[in-house]
């Protein structure tokens, strides 16, 4: 079909294409004709033809959602959501990041479903949560202290440019 990335495919679109062919071929159109009327391959139209002569029109009808059947249903992503919002803590861990592992594993006991680091990212996505990264500060940081260190000890260190007004210090 060649859909770019992120587009949706239109169901219902492709069904009432198909619905369309059946009525051409109902009135005794050609498949080469119904292919350059619909403007679609005669591959596709053979199958068509093929499917709507053994089942008539409800053999064109749409099957149902393609692919397989999520692990976990709406309310189960809801439910772990909610669970997530209580923080890792919560949950016996001893910092308050989450990590994809965890998460895997809160699933894991919560729904008894086992999925893969890559796809607990996905649910993550799905749920609309983006990747954040803990600010790196120590709880005993002296603002002060790094405050005099600068003003003092650092000019100290750089030597003569620290305190010389030179445009390049490669001169």
């Amino acid at each position: 079909m060649g859909l770019a990335k992120g587009q949706r495919v239109d169901y219902a679109g492709l069904e009432a294409r198909r619905l369309q062919a059946a009525r051409l071929f109902e009135q005794g159109l050609s498949q080469a004709a119904v292919s350059r009327k619909l403007g679609v391959k005669p591959a596709s139209v053979c199958r068509w033809y093929r499917d709507w002569k053994s089942g008539g029109r409800q053999a064109l009808r749409r099957k149902g959602a393609a692919g397989r059947k999520a692990r976990m249903s709406a309310a189960q992503l809801r439910q772990l959501e909610s669970a997530l919002l209580k923080g890792p803590q919560a949950h016996g861990y001893h910092s308050e990041l989450w990590t994809l592992e965890r998460i895997g594993t809160l699933i894991q006991q919560r729904f008894g479903v086992r999925y893969y680091r890559g796809h607990v990212w996905k649910l993550l996505r799905k749920l609309g949560w983006s990747p954040q990264r803990p600010a790196l500060q120590a709880k005993e940081r002296d603002e002060a202290a790094i405050a005099k260190w600068r003003k003092v000890r650092w000019p100290a260190k750089k030597g003569r440019y620290a305190t010389e007004n030179v445009d390049c210090p490669h001169r």
